[in-house]
């Protein structure tokens, strides 16, 4: 086995450690909210452009493992709500998209519901639940255009097999309130616009831009490699690349966007 894919086994955390660990981190997430530089993107609805650079959308409902579905309807209410402080964001020159900036903390007095989160792997359930997939959209969206990640957390934890998958493994952002954020920057002198809508059957979304920027954008998975741990568990790795094209020359440029170990939770001899 090469250093290179040796994952250890995850351990395990108290309750209480948990807690008091992730209240620090908001805490100081929060610290440098008030006393950092950053320039926040804002909502503006008021602006609109026509340029679309990329859209994207994934099912709102679908049928997982051990996943009661009362979770996954629940999870639709809690899309609604975030996306209500989301939609119509525009990212000017030199600012930062903050998903937890702008949403702010899911509590039930907003409206969020209990819905499925991952903790270590494992299934679990907490109020403002199902919000990965928001992050999930917004990354993936993100790496078809201009824009740089400034902040992302990668899935640790390979949960499902890949059914229905329609993008590469590891091009997720997993989420938690606040200090596991999904923040995008605008290096560039132009201004893009992010639109986020529900209908009956997905989560949708778009970026646009005031210009037509005339690039294309792929994204793509290299060295992708399954592997059983000394430990007894498998994990999962792969290289994502993304490919730019500039039509006016045909310019190519490629650039590693990550690299990425996850550890798997089935059986990819018997499921999958």
């Amino acid at each position: 086995m090469t250093q290179e894919h040796h994952v250890d086994k995850p351990q395990q955390r108290g309750r209480l450690r948990r807690f008091f660990g992730k209240e620090f981190f908001i805490f100081k997430r929060r610290i440098h909210w008030l006393l950092g530089d950053d320039d926040f993107a804002k909502v503006d609805r008021e602006v609109q452009f026509n340029n679309v650079l990329i859209k994207h959308r994934s099912f709102l409902l679908r049928p997982l493992k051990d996943v009661d579905m009362y979770l996954q309807r629940n999870k639709v209410t809690n899309l609604k709500i975030a996306i209500g402080y989301l939609d119509k964001v525009v990212i000017k020159p030199g600012q930062t998209f903050s998903i937890w900036r702008l949403v702010g903390r899911p509590t039930k007095l907003k409206g969020y519901l209990e819905g499925m989160t991952l903790h270590n792997g494992k299934i679990s359930k907490d109020t403002g639940g199902g919000l990965c997939q928001l992050g999930n959209l917004l990354y993936w969206m993100a790496l078809h255009t201009p824009l740089t990640i400034k902040e992302r957390w990668r899935h640790g934890f390979d949960v499902f097999p890949d059914v229905n998958r329609t993008i590469p493994f590891a091009c997720g952002a997993t989420l938690a309130y606040n200090y596991i954020d999904l923040q995008i920057a605008n290096p560039t002198d132009k201004h893009f616009q992010i639109h986020l809508w529900l209908d009956e059957e997905y989560l949708n979304g778009e970026i646009t831009c005031e210009v037509d920027l005339k690039t294309t954008y792929q994204i793509y998975e290299t060295d992708h490699l399954i592997k059983h741990q000394w430990w007894g568990g498998y994990t999962r790795h792969n290289k994502i690349w993304k490919k730019t094209t500039t039509l006016a020359d045909n310019c190519e440029t490629e650039e590693l966007v990550s690299e990425n170990n996850a550890i798997m939770m089935y059986n990819p001899l018997i499921e999958g």
